[in-house]
C-alpha cells in the first residue's frame, strides 16, 4: 500500500465547505482554517501536531487554504 498523508482536505464544494478525512475517516466539513483546526482537534490530533502547511501531514486537494470553489 502506498504511503498517504494522514489528513486530506478535499476540494471546496459550492458552499465553500471542504470535506476533511483523517486516516480515511470522514471527520466533517470545514469552512475556514479555524474550523479545520477544530475538526482535527476533535479527531484527536493535538494542537501541537496540527501543522496545516506540512505536506507530510496534510494533503490539500485543490488550493491550500482556499475556502470557495471559485
Amino acid at each position: 500500500m502506498p504511503w498517504q498523508t494522514p489528513i486530506v482536505v478535499h476540494p471546496p464544494a459550492a458552499d465553500g465547505g471542504r470535506r476533511v478525512t483523517v486516516r480515511g475517516q470522514d471527520v466533517g466539513v470545514a469552512h475556514s482554517d479555524g474550523e479545520l483546526t477544530e475538526l482535527l482537534r476533535r479527531a484527536g490530533i493535538g494542537a501541537a501536531d496540527i501543522a496545516l502547511d506540512d505536506p507530510h501531514l496534510v494533503e490539500w486537494r485543490g488550493t491550500a487554504h482556499a475556502w470557495t470553489d471559485a
